[in-house]
């Protein structure tokens, strides 16, 4: 297998499924002019609609056609595995969807080694700021060990670092070092989570994760919808799958030790409302009802 040329050591994973060609096509040229790149798809009924284009785009490493959708965490494995045996030493993970200005990866990085030199354990990952591109809200970096005082708390020694215990997983930088000690993202979570449940898994095993503000990463959770709430940037809209997904997963994470109490104790009840909100307002309610119900009663198969 070819070595890469990147001279930061970086190769950007994107998973694709069904995306938005022109959205797509357009992330590939940005990442392109700054950093190597794999695109794992999985099983895009819209595929030649971007493969062309994707394979043609300056510094793409290959375009991995997937047989089946084996969800978000599995294609991000694969990558990451590819990226370790070209050679890499970091990966930047990406949806989709995403948009990143220049001078991205540079800044990343350059934010990882600051990261690293003034952490007192060693750091697993590094996230940019992600602003709502249609909102123009950014998101702050969390901590959910404290009560007071948990959201963008700064790294001692930094004025544009921050402590996190909770990273978006698009546009987070990986050290591959550190991902064979902590382990691949979780295969059976498909895809709610899986950015939670790995950070979690690093802290606990001795790593620290962090933020900053050198890196801005332009990306919307979830599904943009006319409800006031999710407009306003206060609800964020899933699927009624999705919303399978995300039950199932956080009642698994919810049984795991190293999953943080701060975390459990504030979540669980963000679940009632928003369960509570599905069912009294959309017009899916009985197909949110039955893909929460069925996650509930599938959380303890997760492994």
């Amino acid at each position: 297998m070819p070595k890469h040329s990147n001279k930061l050591s970086i190769c950007a994973i994107i998973v694709s499924f069904n995306p938005d060609a022109n959205v797509l096509t357009s992330l590939l040229r940005q990442i392109g002019t700054q950093c190597e790149f794999l695109l794992i798809d999985n099983d895009s009924g819209n595929i030649e609609n971007f493969r062309s284009i994707a394979e043609a785009t300056p510094r793409c490493l290959g375009v991995r056609l997937l047989d089946a959708n084996i969800g978000l965490a599995s294609a991000l494995n694969l990558g990451l595995e590819e990226a370790a045996r070209r050679g890499f030493g970091y990966a930047v993970l990406f949806d989709q969807d995403s948009q990143v200005p220049v001078s991205f990866f540079a800044n990343l990085y350059a934010s990882y080694i600051e990261a690293s030199r003034l952490s007192p354990v060693p750091v697993a990952a590094v996230g940019p700021r992600i602003t709502n591109p249609t909102l123009g809200t950014s998101m702050p970096f969390k901590l959910f060990s404290r009560w007071f005082g948990r959201t963008d708390r700064k790294l001692g020694g930094s004025d544009r670092l921050y402590q996190a215990e909770f990273l978006i997983s698009s546009g987070c930088l990986i050290s591959l070092s550190a991902l064979q000690s902590i382990g691949p993202m979780r295969d059976s979570y498909f895809i709610d989570n899986v950015d939670l449940e790995w950070c979690f898994r690093a802290r606990a095993k001795g790593y620290a994760v962090a933020g900053t503000d050198n890196a801005t990463l332009f990306h919307r959770i979830g599904e943009p919808s006319d409800e006031p709430l999710v407009r306003a940037g206060i609800m964020v809209r899933h699927s009624p799958q999705r919303s399978y997904y995300s039950t199932r997963n956080r009642f698994a994470l919810y049984r795991e030790p190293y999953a943080p109490w701060g975390w459990k104790l504030r979540d669980f009840p963000r679940f009632l409302l928003k369960t509570l909100w599905l069912l009294l307002f959309s017009p899916q309610r009985g197909e949110y009802l039955k893909n929460i119900r069925k996650g509930l009663a599938d959380a303890r198969s997760v492994g």
